[in-house]
């Protein structure tokens, strides 16, 4: 009697999922090379004119959205930059390398004017909160360290973390951080008192990345095992419907639901955030002149009205992508779309 109530639910939860509509697939238009090493981190800046990358050659290159030029190289870090992020409200941008330090750069002089000292090994991610002047840096010595962004000062060195934290979110509401480390555990802290309010487990590999969903009180986080959609409650949603073989970088997402996810194999998949399909996957080809295994994507972000893509990529390029406005359902399908077969793969499981 159990196992026929488990498969009736099961077969209503398969006729429930939300069916996903159709997209027009994402088309690589421009090949940006100019950095001497893999291109780590990326970020949009806030007025959509110009975007900026950093590079295991340790520069960090400010470049035209529109054109792709290269406007300006900026040079202060002595190891890999692997964080960035544009202030919204001040002319700052700030960094992080695997020199353990992280710099906020004044972009009206184009000079370093604060350092941030603490981190005891590289740094692999950085995050602004949205409206309160502090800093968020994670990296390789297991803590997440919060700054007072004017006067340098650590307000908080938030350890409960085993490994490596490699991806932070943060925004206003409560939980106002999301920590994801390479312990394969994520941790919603409570920022006022400094204290970790709860901690998933539902990953079995660490989690490189993570993403806000800008309306929904919800985010996406991946690791090599699943990519998954909490609630920032802490309630496990559902894992995406395929698994991506590879280990996953980063995500991206724009106001569109459109969730991409780069791997360490140079796989670019393109889901469908509301049903967690996967309607499109690609594989850049890497530049001439350099090795297949070159093929990785280490960093996306959207601009910010979510009409390109930007990747960073192991062949030391920027490639940009945007939506192909020529093609119709007929012309490109989606790739197959299937329900969940069984309640555990489709709800619960981990």
């Amino acid at each position: 009697a159990n196992a026929a109530t488990g498969a009736n639910i099961a077969r209503k939860l398969a006729s429930q999922w939300p069916v996903p509509e159709w997209r027009a697939p994402w088309k690589l238009y421009r090949v940006i090379s100019g950095h001497q090493g893999w291109v780590r981190s990326v970020a949009v800046d806030p007025s959509n004119e110009w975007f900026v990358t950093g590079s295991a050659d340790r520069t960090i290159k400010v470049w035209d959205l529109a054109s792709g030029s290269l406007k300006l190289t900026l040079t202060g870090h002595i190891e890999q930059v692997t964080g960035l992020c544009v202030s919204p409200r001040h002319p700052y941008m700030f960094s992080c390398g695997l020199d353990k330090k992280v710099k906020c750069w004044d972009l009206e002089y184009n000079k370093v004017i604060r350092n941030y000292h603490g981190h005891l090994s590289g740094v692999y991610s950085i995050a602004m909160h949205p409206t309160l002047d502090i800093l968020m840096t994670g990296g390789r010595d297991s803590a997440c360290r919060v700054w007072d962004m004017r006067t340098k000062k650590q307000v908080f060195c938030l350890s409960g973390h085993e490994n490596t934290v490699g991806s932070i979110l943060t925004q206003d509401e409560n939980p106002q951080l999301i920590t994801g480390s390479y312990d394969g555990t994520v941790r919603l802290w409570d920022l006022a008192k400094g204290k970790t309010v709860e901690t998933l487990t539902y990953h079995k590999k660490g989690v490189r990345a993570m993403v806000m969903h800008k309306k929904e009180f919800a985010f996406v986080s991946a690791s090599a095992d699943n990519i998954k959609k909490f609630s920032c409650h802490g309630d496990f949603m559902h894992n995406m419907l395929t698994q991506q073989k590879a280990i996953v970088n980063t995500l991206a997402m724009n106001d569109d639901d459109v969730l991409v996810s780069g791997g360490d194999n140079g796989s670019l998949y393109f889901w469908d955030y509301k049903s967690g399909h996967c309607f499109q996957k690609q594989k850049a080809l890497v530049q001439p002149g350099s090795l297949e295994a070159e093929c990785g994507i280490y960093a996306s972000s959207f601009d910010i009205t979510g009409s390109r893509l930007i990747t960073c990529e192991a062949d030391k390029t920027i490639k940009m992508w945007k939506e192909d406005a020529t093609a119709t359902p007929e012309s490109h399908p989606i790739l197959p779309f299937e329900p969940p077969k069984n309640i555990r793969q489709g709800i619960g499981a981990c």
